[in-house]
């Protein structure tokens, strides 16, 4: 079925973030038509007036001309906290080119999260931001279970193109993300990704409102000798397969030579350096650290 589509216009594509990884959120799209199974942004909804599930519709953002972008030099802009900004559609209405376009020269520091390799037509106009980062999200290297979970391109499309912006230089993340207990194959994707990327950044499924039913319902019906640990781990809010993969990831990181930490600078190492792993497996524990001062944790 083909996604609902409408132009709509915005006062504004910047909107000031409370997030402990930007200053602002930017999001040329609403909606997304990668339609993810897990996806937290789902909560949109309740501020879009749509009625059609999540993932079937995008409404397509044009917004005045930025004035004076100079004057964000030096902000951290998180490009796609809510919506891919390298969907298919990108092709047609280029709303996420158009933007970069417009902070071309402004000195903002941009990183981008993406599922998608589209953003390899913008890696010259990327090249040009000051420390510039990307992220793609890679939490499997089955491509029958992630065909399941998006519609996004394969991973192998996706480790691609991380390997295309590394290769020139630019600061790339692999975001191994939502980590599905006793699927994902963390030490795999680490394997695959340490020669291409300068942050692997580990984040746990955190099952949430209305899609936590759809994936223990999945999980039930395709992983059903699963079943007993996921309603551990979401129904009883046992902690203990976390615990458990945490202190595995730390020795295995340790084995092969890598770091293996919870929020530093990790961005400020030498570009060629070993990448850093970086766990996360619970959403408070970014909001903390950053509350606390103690280092403000990277964007995946």
């Amino acid at each position: 079925m083909e996604p609902i589509i409408r132009e709509i216009q915005a006062k504004s594509v910047l909107t000031k973030s409370n997030l402990p990884v930007s200053d602002y959120s930017v999001n040329p799209y609403l909606g997304c038509t990668h339609a993810c199974r897990y996806c937290y942004a789902s909560f949109m909804k309740r501020f879009t007036g749509h009625p059609e599930p999540w993932g079937t519709f995008l409404d397509v953002k044009y917004w005045p001309e930025i004035r004076c972008p100079e004057r964000y030099a030096g902000k951290e802009l998180f490009i796609g906290s809510v919506t891919d900004p390298y969907l298919p559609q990108e092709e047609v209405f280029g709303r996420t080119r158009a933007l970069l376009e417009q902070l071309k020269g402004s000195g903002v520091k941009i990183s981008i999260a993406t599922k998608s390799d589209l953003v390899l037509r913008d890696l010259d106009l990327i090249k040009t931001f000051p420390d510039a980062r990307v992220s793609w999200s890679v939490n499997t290297l089955d491509e029958g279970f992630k065909n399941e979970m998006d519609n996004a391109v394969s991973m192998e499309r996706r480790l691609a193109a991380m390997k295309a912006f590394y290769d020139a230089g630019v600061r790339t993340t692999c975001f191994v993300s939502p980590i599905f207990p006793g699927i994902t194959n963390v030490k795999a994707i680490i394997d695959r990704a340490k020669g291409q990327c300068n942050l692997i950044w580990l984040e746990n499924l955190n099952l949430r409102g209305s899609y936590k039913a759809v994936i223990l319902d999945y999980i039930r019906e395709r992983y059903p000798q699963l079943a007993p640990l996921y309603q551990e781990i979401y129904q009883n809010g046992d902690r203990a397969y976390w615990e458990l993969l945490d202190g595995e990831l730390k020795r295995y990181a340790a084995a092969i030579g890598l770091d293996y930490v919870r929020g530093d600078d990790s961005m400020k190492r030498p570009f060629h350096a070993p990448p850093v792993i970086v766990n996360y497996f619970y959403h408070e524990q970014i909001k903390k650290s950053a509350r606390k001062g103690g280092g403000r944790p990277e964007l995946p």
